[in-house]
């Protein structure tokens, strides 16, 4: 059995390490996805749940995108949206997706056909999702989840179908030949979560969205799956949004990260920068509520109050009745992400103000 060695995840460690890595500036090729004033609802008893509020973002080619904020921030809908896997109560208000081939051919996910969906999925965006024992029929050999999903979206069958597929098994650490016959209940939880990566690069995608991929596992799985995805961008040269609560992950697999709030995205850039000198006091206090391997208990400090009603939404910045920064300026005017830096765009009025060396009395 392949052995993963267990290491330190603390955030700043790890930026100290890879400081060379996470510096270098953000692609200035085209993008491979194109986030524009995405908005999308929920229909509620209550009322229209505001889960994506004219969101726009960039994914660069061959880079890993982190999001990352509190439950409820609307990360999971960004990613359900860029799949068109949203449930039926979801209205998409507006907005656009634009997606670009290898070719250099462009479409607006947001209008294309079941047919010419089909064929996006899996093909060229595929998902992880943050259960793989819930994704999985359970009545289903592994075998037959790669066939049904080829059989789906490409003509790929066979003895073609069974190497590639044991090929990205083995890519993943598992054995192909047990896991290949084996029932979803047969595996342990980072087995199953291994087989749905295998599963969601078998036609080659160039994007990958993961919802939460380690949520569901002890830290030994977590570590194990986190060094597989490593080992894969490696080999496959894929791009990757990789929605997360832990920002330890996040700081040690991305290149960029993106912070959502409340619908919308409040802060993105490269993730040295993101994570060494945060611009929004949001992304701030997350950061600051981040346990430190060597601090003391009470030196933890978390976010006052609570994440918005989305149905009812507060008038200027939704961050302002949490916020150690707030002005009178601040409820009343809701800024727009906005270009401050090189790579660096944020949402808010007083970022200058928001300093690494003095944020972790942010919220004193």
């Amino acid at each position: 059995m392949t052995s993963f060695p267990v290491k330190s995840v603390e955030p700043d460690l790890f930026l100290e390490q890879k400081s060379d890595l996470f510096h270098s500036p953000m692609s200035q090729s085209q993008p491979i996805l194109s986030v524009r004033n995405l908005t999308v609802d929920y229909k509620a008893k209550r009322g229209f749940v505001h889960a994506v509020r004219d969101v726009s973002f960039d994914v660069e080619r061959g880079r890993l995108l982190a999001l990352i904020g509190e439950s409820g921030s609307g990360k999971t809908t960004f990613g359900s949206a860029i799949m068109r896997l949203l449930p039926p109560q979801a209205v998409i208000r507006g907005g656009e997706i634009c997606y670009r081939y290898r070719d250099g051919r462009e479409i607006d996910v947001l209008k294309l056909t079941p047919s010419e969906l089909r064929e996006f999925r899996w093909r060229e965006c595929s998902m992880v999702f943050q259960n793989a024992q819930s994704t999985m029929n359970p009545i289903l050999r592994i075998s037959s989840h790669f066939e049904d999903t080829a059989k789906a979206h490409d003509d790929l069958q066979g003895d073609a179908l069974r190497a590639r597929a044991w090929h990205l098994l083995d890519l993943v650490k598992l054995d192909p030949q047990r896991v290949w016959r084996s029932y979803p209940h047969e595996l342990s939880g980072g087995m199953k979560q291994r087989v749905m990566i295998a599963l969601a690069l078998l036609l080659d995608p160039q994007l990958l969205v993961l919802d939460e991929p380690t949520t569901a596992l002890d830290i030994l799985n977590q570590r194990s799956v986190m060094d597989v995805l490593k080992s894969l961008r490696k080999q496959l040269d894929f791009s990757l949004i990789f929605i997360a609560h832990d920002l330890a992950l996040a700081a040690e697999l991305a290149d960029d990260v993106a912070t959502a709030y409340a619908g919308r995205v409040i802060e993105i850039g490269d993730v040295a920068g993101v994570f060494k000198s945060p611009l929004h006091p949001y992304t701030a206090g997350l950061i600051q509520a981040i346990p430190k391997l060597t601090g003391h208990p009470d030196d933890l400090q978390s976010i006052p109050g609570s994440p918005p009603d989305l149905i009812h939404l507060p008038g200027g910045c939704k961050f302002h009745p949490r916020c150690p920064l707030v002005s009178e300026a601040c409820k009343l005017q809701d800024p727009l992400l906005e270009s401050v830096a090189p790579g660096r765009r944020v949402a808010c009025l007083h970022h200058a103000d928001v300093k690494l060396n003095s944020h972790r009395n942010i919220h004193a």
